[in-house]
This record gives structure tokens, C-alpha cells and sequence, in this order.
């Protein structure tokens, strides 16, 4: 027994001197098997804590509220209320979290916990109390910039690259949860290019560092004291941490803040162009070898795209030399780009691709830019059939825009019916929309419609494009002629 024991350990020594050779060999031949870690586990986060909190402020705001305007909940203590009855008015205080970025006092935050606020306090770890103003604030990525006077330089923090922040690094944030000022909390990033719908510009960060009520508008840091993130949302049931907590990225935060600074308010880029995802059956319809880009519903009138030739049904695969992979990727590229700026635009069309030059525009955002479409008016006819569809269209007529509250500006051929359980209701298409392409070329006549569908079917294609006007509004729906 001792002695097979005694083979047996050998045998392994002999095994594992084997291996260590031939690891060793591979590391000389191709390097390191394994990559040295920016950053090893962190035996205390106490040196960085220590440098950074006094840069990271509470921010005190106050405003008037009627209490007309109480919530149940605070009509159940409204006898605790020394400060009036109905009616009256009273003091709202609340509590968030910003950081401070420049010496001379400029400090960032959230839009949502300075907006409406009558007074706003910038409280510093150290006991120093300063009143800020509001340099400007982007509800669209919910970031605001407040400026603060001193006699002394401030301590402050910089921004770092988001962009170099990967899945699994460490991160720490400093804030103050529930009222609890100067709290530290450590996690890592646990995704990044979150959309929690919060916005057209989401890309968020996601970490599981303990973010609570109260952290909004405080810093994320990496682990070389670098800014990386915003703190801005979480998501919980019990609206306390769960571990998911979501960051507006420092490379997005950095350019709106220096924006704010310079003009007050965003200069966000404008292509002029309302756009849809391509899925794999738009992809198909469409003819590309996957589904990528952003699909052109529609080109606004005297905009940057119609001014460089963009037209609907392009899709939008690069955008200033570099890839649009989904739909969501393009309006982050376009807000990002300067005004005036000309990019190179790579569009599909009709299986081709062609580079247009685009001299981008300033994004109005109150402003609902619309161009009327060219109206065709149509002989009166018979309605027409497509079953396989589930479709019954007509042309339109006076009468059928009378019926269906369409204006003149509309041109195309009306869908008067559509069959329950049929593919277009399946695609959300309803009576009263109307039909403006078909294959990306414009049909004006049911005639036109069935000729381009028989077209399709002729080309064994699996599916036909159409442009789908409804209530004002256009999207392309790929309808599957396959029985």
C-alpha cells in the first residue's frame, strides 16, 4: 500500500515537472498565457477613498410647493405639517450627490436632482456651505452643470476614458445615499452599453457597486481616481440596491459638461433623418447578409440627409468611419459630432453601397421638422385583394380620405381592411394606413402594389418591403410571401 503510493506520487512528480516545461516553453514561444490585470485585487480602497472624497459634494436643493399637490401618503401627516394647511405653501427639500471637476468651482450633477429648485447648496466634506448656480443642465442625458464661488481653490477630480473601462474592472462610488454623506461603496462593471429606455442617447455603464437614492449625480471612479460615469439610475422593486446600478459613460458626460460651459446648452449634431432597427427579415427584404445599420424610414425635408442625397430605404452602415452594428448606435454618433463638421456616410442601397458626404447640421430639438409628400391622385377603382397578405387595398381617393381622416399631403394606396391573424395585422398594420412603397419604389395604385409583390415572388424572394404611412408617420414593414 505504501509502496503503490509511493509509485504513484513519483509518476505525478514526474507528470507535473512535464507540464511546467511545456508551459514555460509556450510562454517563451507566444508570450504570457494569461494577461497581467490592469489592476490586481485591492487589498483596501482606503488611499483612493481617502484622495478623492473631498471632491465629491452633497447637493442641496429647495423649492415651494402648494400642498394641494401632496401625495396620499403625505395627507396622512398633513397634521404633522407646521408649515400650513391646504393650500399653503411649503418649503421641499432634497438631497443628491455631484462632484466637483475644476478648482475655480464648477461641479456636476444630475439634471433630475436640480431641476425646479429654487435654491441650490454645495456641501463639501469638509463643513464648507457654497450656493451654485446653474451654468446649464441636458435633460437628454440628464447632466447639469452648477457653478460655485470661493476664495481658495477647491479640490477636484478629472474625467477618465470610458471607453477604456472593461466588464469586471473595479470601480468605486462615492456619493450620499439616503442622506448618508461621503458614503464609499466598491463593485465592478458589470456591462456596459446598457439601454434601460431611458433616452435616445442611452449607454450606460452598469455596475453592482451599492448605488442608492441620493448617489444620483455622483462619480463613479476606476481604480486610477479617474471619473468614468455619472451615477443616474438604478433599478430595484424595493427602491433600494439590488446590485444594478447604471452610469451615464464619462466620454458622453465630458462632451455634454464642456458644451454646458461653453454655450449653456447642448449642441447636439442633426442628420435629419427618422430611422428604424433591421432586423434579420428587413435584412432579407431588404437584400443585405445581416441584419446591421440604421434602416431610413424617412428624410426630413431641407435637412443635412436629403442635402447629401440620403433617401428612405437607405441603410446607414458607417457613419464618419465607424461601423453602425444597431439602429441605437447612430443618433449617439450624430449628437456627438461637431456642427458644420463633414462626414463620410456609407450607405446600402438597392444592394449596392455608395459613400455620401454629409455637412452636419445643429439639432433642434423643439423643433418637429416635416416635408410634404408629392400627391398623386388616383383614378377610382375596385378594391383589390392580397391574400396572401391579409390585405385589402384601394386607391386613394377623396372619399377614402375622407373616411380615414387622411390630408392631401398623402400619397400611396389605402388599406381599407386587414384579416385578424394575418401577417400584417401580426406587423401592427391597421386599416386606414396607407402604403407609399413597395420594394422601395413608390406605388400609387393596387395595380402597382401587385405588380411589385408578383415581382418578388417571381425572384423567390422570402419577403416584400413596404413603406407604411400611418398617422403620420412612416416605417418599413417586410410582409413574408412564403404560404
Amino acid at each position: 500500500m505504501n509502496a503503490l503510493t509511493c509509485n504513484q506520487s513519483r509518476t505525478e512528480c514526474v507528470f507535473g515537472r512535464f507540464i511546467a516545461a511545456l508551459l514555460l516553453a509556450c510562454a517563451l514561444v507566444a508570450g504570457p498565457l494569461i494577461a497581467t490585470p490592469a489592476h490586481a485585487v485591492p487589498e483596501s480602497f482606503a488611499d483612493l477613498a481617502e484622495r478623492l472624497s473631498p471632491s465629491v459634494v452633497n447637493i442641496s436643493t429647495a423649492q415651494n410647493v402648494n400642498t394641494n399637490d401632496r401625495s396620499p401618503i403625505e395627507d396622512l401627516f398633513r397634521d404633522l405639517n407646521p408649515r400650513g394647511g391646504d393650500g399653503a405653501p411649503r418649503r421641499v427639500q432634497s438631497l443628491g450627490s455631484g462632484f466637483v471637476i475644476s478648482a475655480d468651482g464648477v461641479v456636476v450633477t444630475n439634471n433630475h436632482v436640480i431641476e425646479d429648485a429654487d435654491e441650490i447648496t454645495v456641501n463639501f466634506p469638509n463643513g464648507l456651505s457654497l450656493t451654485a448656480t446653474v451654468v446649464g443642465t441636458d435633460p437628454q442625458t440628464d447632466i447639469a452643470v452648477l457653478k460655485i464661488e470661493h476664495d481658495a481653490p477647491l479640490p477636484f477630480v478629472s474625467f477618465g476614458d470610458s471607453d477604456a473601462s472593461r466588464v469586471g474592472d473595479w470601480v468605486i462610488a462615492i456619493g450620499n445615499p439616503l442622506g448618508f454623506a461621503g458614503s464609499v461603496s466598491a463593485g465592478i462593471i458589470s456591462a456596459r452599453n446598457r439601454d434601460i429606455n431611458a433616452g435616445r442617447y442611452d449607454d450606460f455603464i452598469q455596475t453592482d457597486a451599492a448605488i442608492n437614492r441620493g448617489n444620483s449625480g455622483g462619480p463613479l471612479f476606476n481604480m486610477d481616481g479617474e471619473v468614468i460615469g455619472v451615477n443616474t439610475a438604478i433599478i430595484s422593486p424595493t427602491g433600494g440596491s439590488i446590485g444594478i446600478g447604471f452610469s451615464v459613460p464619462s466620454n458622453l458626460a465630458s462632451k455634454i459638461v464642456d458644451q454646458l460651459q461653453n454655450f449653456g446648452v447642448t449642441r447636439r449634431g442633426w442628420l435629419g433623418v427618422r430611422i428604424q432597427t433591421v432586423n434579420d427579415e428587413l435584412a432579407e427584404a431588404l437584400g443585405m447578409d445581416r441584419a446591421m445599420g440604421a434602416l431610413v424610414a424617412e428624410v426630413t425635408g431641407g435637412g443635412p440627409a436629403e442635402a447629401a442625397g440620403v433617401e428612405a430605404g437607405d441603410v446607414i452602415i458607417k457613419f464618419d468611419g465607424r461601423d453602425v452594428e444597431e439602429m441605437r448606435d447612430l443618433p449617439r454618433m450624430v449628437a456627438e459630432t461637431e456642427v458644420e463638421k463633414t462626414v463620410r456616410v456609407v450607405i446600402f442601397r438597392k444592394g449596392k453601397t455608395q459613400t455620401l458626404r454629409v455637412d452636419i447640421g445643429l439639432l433642434d430639438e423643439g423643433a418637429i421638422a416635416s416635408a410634404p409628400a408629392a400627391t398623386v391622385e388616383p383614378e377610382e377603382g375596385n378594391e383589390t385583394v392580397l391574400e396572401v397578405f391579409g390585405l385589402t387595398i384601394k386607391p386613394l381617393s377623396d372619399a377614402a380620405r375622407a373616411e380615414f381622416g387622411l390630408t392631401e399631403e398623402v400619397s400611396g394606396v389605402l388599406i381599407s381592411e386587414v384579416a385578424e391573424a394575418s401577417i400584417a395585422a401580426e406587423k401592427g398594420v391597421r386599416p386606414g394606413d396607407v402604403i407609399v412603397e413597395v420594394g422601395q419604389e413608390p406605388v400609387v395604385s393596387p395595380a402597382e402594389v401587385e405588380a411589385k409583390v408578383a415581382e418578388a415572388q417571381s425572384a423567390d424572394r422570402k419577403s416584400v418591403l413596404f413603406l407604411i404611412e400611418s398617422e403620420g408617420d412612416l416605417r418599413f414593414v417586410p410582409l413574408s410571401v412564403s404560404q
